[in-house]
């Protein structure tokens, strides 16, 4: 696998940095002040997260780790759709260099049922950082230390694959900062890997529903069709999908 390089990255008007080992890049990427547009890279994450704090495995040259930090001036109630943002354009990004990626709600990237990474906001003083994590190439016994199926990019090429996803999220935000969240809309329920299907999903407070995935809500919460009615999820985790 090839070895990260920043100048192999080379995203025009973003500041590229490459680094062997941080903590995480989300939280290396706020140590200094953030002027525009930075992109960081790393080799390894020494404690990488992803949604509620959970750890991201990046073994040291496996994957692509990397953050996108820009400002970016919308609302702050829009935000909790920015990962939807970011997974559209992550996953456009992929299917165009030949992987088949379909999204799961909210954040995570998916070949068939098996997770091939997520992606991680965070947003301070009116920049936002988006993290993303990526297999690449196969770790023995990664499946069993997190307890679900995992997939793999399998692509050499590390620099343009993350080239291709930074100047893919570059054109979403400005979008997003455009136009919010409906422009990336349609595109997100085309990619759900799970659209129409039965989920069960814990909500943020522990409680578990079900209903079938009735798409999005104008804001970006998972719409669900319950015996009660229809239900905006806007926080939580789906546990599993089967046929309706």
């Amino acid at each position: 696998m090839d070895k990260l390089d920043a100048a192999a990255i080379d995203l025009p008007g973003v500041d590229v940095r490459v680094v062997e080992r941080c903590i995480s890049t989300n939280t290396s990427i706020f140590e200094k002040p953030i002027q525009g547009p930075i992109l960081l890279a790393a080799e390894e994450q020494t404690a990488g997260r992803g949604r509620r704090g959970r750890r991201w495995h990046s073994p040291h040259g496996a994957g692509i780790t990397f953050s996108l930090a820009a400002p970016l001036a919308r609302p702050p109630r829009e935000l909790a759709a920015l990962p939807l943002v970011a997974g559209v354009a992550v996953a456009r990004a992929l299917r165009a260099l030949g992987a088949p990626v379909a999204l799961k709600w909210p954040n995570d990237l998916l070949v068939g049922e098996a997770k091939l990474g997520g992606i991680l906001i965070e947003s301070r003083a009116g920049v936002a950082v988006i993290g993303v994590g990526i297999n690449c190439r196969r770790v023995g016994g990664l499946a069993e230390s997190l307890g679900r199926r995992v997939a793999f990019l399998e692509m050499a090429d590390r620099n343009r694959v993350i080239r291709s996803l930074g100047a893919a999220l570059l054109d979403a935000l400005r979008e997003f900062e455009a136009h919010g969240f409906g422009a990336a809309r349609a595109h997100w329920q085309a990619m759900d890997a799970h659209a129409g299907r039965r989920l069960r999903v814990r909500l943020a407070g522990g409680k578990i529903v079900t209903g079938v995935n009735d798409g999005l809500a104008l804001d970006g919460a998972l719409r669900l069709a319950t015996r009660q009615g229809v239900r905006e999820v806007r926080s939580g985790q789906v546990l599993s999908a089967r046929a309706a």
